[in-house]
């Protein structure tokens, strides 16, 4: 089997009829059944000629295929939408990766900013309004990982915004500092379960996306210590995770909208070692 990657990541062909006799399937192998899988996919096996593709007992055109690829945040191989539409998930990311990266800067200290309420704007309308939309609109396009943690994190931008906004007289409710930090940390440790079970999933994917979804792990653990803690060293140390997650993520919204008919440099995909591929 080939390891060859597509490069565009906005195709939207759709399915063929594979009861011709174009080719034959293998002993066992429904072709006509192609929507749905009831079944896991235990193997993935090809034609003769390499342009039907197997996955367990359900035939594809190789061509209906496309690789796990950071850019459209898909952990897996996987059809391609049945509607031919834009690749949301750059956008998703873009709104992600510029508030984290403010944040990270102020959770580090640069010149000597602590801080935070700059992002509250930011953070309610792109990280958190922009990025929920996008989430949705993976929806449709048949990307559950993607809706998933796209919607979640952008309902982690406005949860965060309506903190540090205080119209909402969240922080004010608090009676001392010590608990509001308390219950920040209670907030952040709910993100470092998603975020983990997210990494989980990207196993089998490419090493960017297993990069990303691990740094934003680590980097909001961090957070979540020093939030319990008041360590500064904690909280600088999610500071520095939060910036390195924040270049992964750049990487991968370039990957996700460079083509060969934009750009002299693009960002072929990096498979993960056994990450099934066509």
């Amino acid at each position: 089997m080939s390891n060859t990657l597509p490069e565009d990541v906005e195709k939207g062909i759709t399915q063929q009829d594979y009861s011709s006799a174009d080719y034959e399937a293998p002993h066992g192998v429904n072709s006509k059944d192609t929507a749905y899988p009831e079944n896991p996919v235990l193997r993935v096996t090809t034609s003769s000629n390499g342009d039907v593709v197997y996955l367990g007992e359900h035939a594809y055109n190789r061509k209906e295929l496309i690789n796990a690829f950071a850019g459209d945040l898909n952990p897996g191989l996987h059809k391609a939408p049945y509607r031919p539409m834009g690749n949301p998930v750059p956008l998703g990311l873009s709104s992600f990766s510029i508030c984290c990266f403010v944040v990270s800067l102020v959770n580090c200290g640069a010149r000597d900013v602590h801080n935070v309420n700059v992002i509250a704007a930011c953070a309610l309308f792109f990280g958190g309004i922009i990025e929920s939309i996008t989430g949705l609109w993976c929806l449709v396009i048949e990307n559950t990982f993607a809706a998933t943690a796209l919607g979640s994190f952008g309902g982690f931008w406005m949860g965060y915004a309506g903190i540090l906004i205080d119209a909402f007289g969240i922080a004010s409710s608090y009676d001392t500092t010590e608990e509001l930090n308390n219950a920040i940390g209670f907030y952040l440790t709910a993100w470092v379960i998603f975020a983990f079970l997210m990494w989980l999933c990207t196993f089998k994917a490419t090493w960017p996306f297993f990069i990303l979804f691990l740094l934003l792990w680590v980097f909001i653990m961090c957070l979540a210590i020093g939030s319990f803690t008041n360590l500064e060293s904690a909280t600088k140390a999610g500071g520095v995770l939060g910036l390195l997650a924040t270049f992964v993520a750049f990487y991968i919204v370039y990957a996700g909208v460079a083509t060969d008919t934009n750009s002299y440099i693009t960002i072929p995909a990096t498979p993960m070692p056994h990450a099934p591929t066509v």
